[in-house]
Order: structure tokens, then sequence, then C-alpha cells
């Protein structure tokens, strides 16, 4: 047998080899170079919300420390998850990512539940950093001449005319707390499901519907100029823009505590060095006083967390949220 014979596959692993070595300098090199063209940020729903602002206030930021525009890309529908679905199917290498928010665990539970899911967010999502807080907070029309959420419980206890909840969509945030609020408090009121959170508060304020909900800047205006009542804010705390505004835990409801929140993804995959540079300009960004001005001016928390601290909070979130969904079979449609 000669021992000096080589084989062909031999001279494909040795080729293979080479060309690895060369290859892996390269990558390193765009990593370093990282962002070299245009990213995409997906926001899963329409323009004009709290959470489009704020991806478009972390847009201009990140497009004038990292040297490449950032564009906002408005993909909406399935309650966020056509969007965030897309964000799941882009190559993983950091130039599409998704801003999303609170809705995304409700959301991605519920089309688990029914069978329909297309995503993971722990499989096909790599977190990145919540860039802000942001309370969710529940309103009611004037109407009804409540003060608080204990208050709106009585009024519906004792009222014989039908009570209407609005949601921005089966599956929603609010969705989930009005069906767990009929639970909690033994009350009876319908949900009607609007496309986003505009048409929501127009109805909300009309008085066609009686309680209402979103995150917090969407309706803070109504909320100081009276023309809907605040009752509750689903957070940890209170919301410094409204002071005044009881936790739904101090009014007697901890199971409607759901701390709201609007961050970056990635797609699972991405190279960690890429992650970690997104990482550092989007805390270094919500730390900025201009920036962070601007989001306590709509009620929104600066925060920049750290990848583990989103990945921690979120893991806690679908884990209370999940069996929830599932107990009530709210559904995504």
């Amino acid at each position: 047998m000669n021992n000096n014979k080589i084989t062909r596959r031999q001279v494909l692993l040795t080729a293979a080899a080479g060309t690895a070595l060369v290859a892996a300098p390269s990558v390193l090199r765009a990593q370093a170079s990282y962002p070299n063209k245009n990213v995409r940020i997906i926001v899963p729903f329409p323009a004009g919300g709290t959470t489009d602002m704020l991806a478009r206030l972390f847009a201009q930021r990140l497009g004038e420390t990292m040297g490449q525009t950032f564009l906002v890309e408005n993909v909406g529908g399935g309650g966020g998850s056509i969007g965030a679905e897309q964000v799941a199917r882009a190559p993983a290498d950091g130039y599409t990512l998704l801003f999303h928010n609170l809705t995304f665990s409700t959301t991605t539970s519920s089309l688990q539940y029914a069978g329909r899911a297309k995503h993971d967010i722990e499989k096909d999502f790599v977190p990145i950093s919540v860039g802000a807080y942001v309370p969710m907070l529940l309103l009611a029309h004037p109407s009804t001449k409540v003060k608080n959420l204990k208050e709106f419980v009585a009024f519906a206890k004792e009222t014989k005319d039908p009570l209407f909840y609005g949601s921005t969509g089966p599956g929603s945030v609010m969705n989930l707390i009005g069906e767990l609020l009929k639970r909690d408090a033994s009350i009876k009121m319908d949900h009607v499901p609007f496309r986003g959170a505009a048409p929501l508060v127009q109805e909300l304020l009309s008085g066609r519907i009686q309680l209402g909900g979103d995150q917090l800047s969407t309706s803070l205006q109504h909320a100081k100029a009276g023309s809907l009542t605040p009752i509750a804010v689903h957070g940890e705390k209170r919301s410094p823009a409204l002071p005044d505004v009881p936790t739904v835990r101090e009014l007697g409801f901890p199971n409607l505590e759901l701390q709201g929140w609007n961050g970056f993804f990635a797609p699972a995959g991405t190279p960690p060095e890429v992650v970690a540079k997104l990482g550092q300009e989007i805390t270094a960004a919500a730390k900025r006083e201009d920036i962070a001005k601007k989001m306590i001016e709509v009620g929104a928390e600066p925060s920049g967390s750290s990848q583990a601290e989103m990945r921690e909070m979120l893991k806690a979130q679908v884990a209370k949220v999940k069996p929830v969904v599932e107990e009530l079979k709210l559904v995504v449609q």
C-alpha cells in the first residue's frame, strides 16, 4: 500500500479547510465594519403609534452614530405576527431588525395555542435591548363617571346598559386584560376589536365603547385633557406622566399587571459581535438627554437594557402570559 497516495477526498478536505481559513478573516472584517449598508427596522404595526414613533427616534440616532441609514418599515397585520415572521426569515446578518412591544408575548402565545405560529420568540430571535418601557394605560369614557378601576367594576355591576371594551385585535394585550378583568371581577362586557390603537381611541372618545387601553403614550393627551378618564396603570409602578393614577395592583387586581416595553430583536444566528455592537449603540441612544426627554414627554421610560436583562424579562413575561392565553382561549385572527 502506498502511504503517499493522496485521495480525492483528502484534496477536497484540504481545499475546504483552506477556503474556511480565507473566509474567516473576511467574515470577521465584515462584522468589524458593521454596518456597511442600510439597516431595516421592521415595526410590525401601522405607522403613527407609540412603537413606530420610538423606532423612528432610535433609527435617526443609530444612523448618526453608526454611519448608515436605519430605515423603519411598517409591516402590520396579525397582531404584529406578520412583521415578526418576516424578520425571523431574514438573513441573520444584522441588516434586518425587529422593533416590537409587549404584544409580542401575547400574540405569539395565542398563535402557538391555535397551532398557527410560524415563529418562536426564544428560538427564532435574539433579543438585543429594550429601548423603552411604556406602561399600558386603562381608560374609561367620562360618561361612566368613574375615577378608577374599582369604581368601573362597581359601575359595570350596577348598570343595565350593555358594556363594550375595545382592543387592538383578538389576542392583543388589551384583549387579554379585558377578558382577565371580566373573569376576576365577575362583570359582563363585549369585546370590540380594532385594527390599531388610533381607531380604538376614536371609538372610546365617541362613547360607543366604554373601556379601552393601549400604551400610555397613545392616549396621554386625552387623559390629561380630561376627554378620557385614566383609571389604572398596568405597570409595576405609577407613571411619572400620570402620577395620580394608581396601578392595577394598588387597586386590587394584581393579575392585570403587565410590564409594557418596546425593544429590538435580530434573527437567531446573528453574529454576537453585531448584536453586542447594536446593543451598545441602543443603550447609548436611550441615555442621551435629548432622546430621553422626548420619550418622557410621551410617557415612556428610557431603558437601553442589556441583552441578558431583556432575555430574562421576556422569559418571565411569556411564562405568565401563555397559560392565561390558553385558559381564556384567546386567538389572533
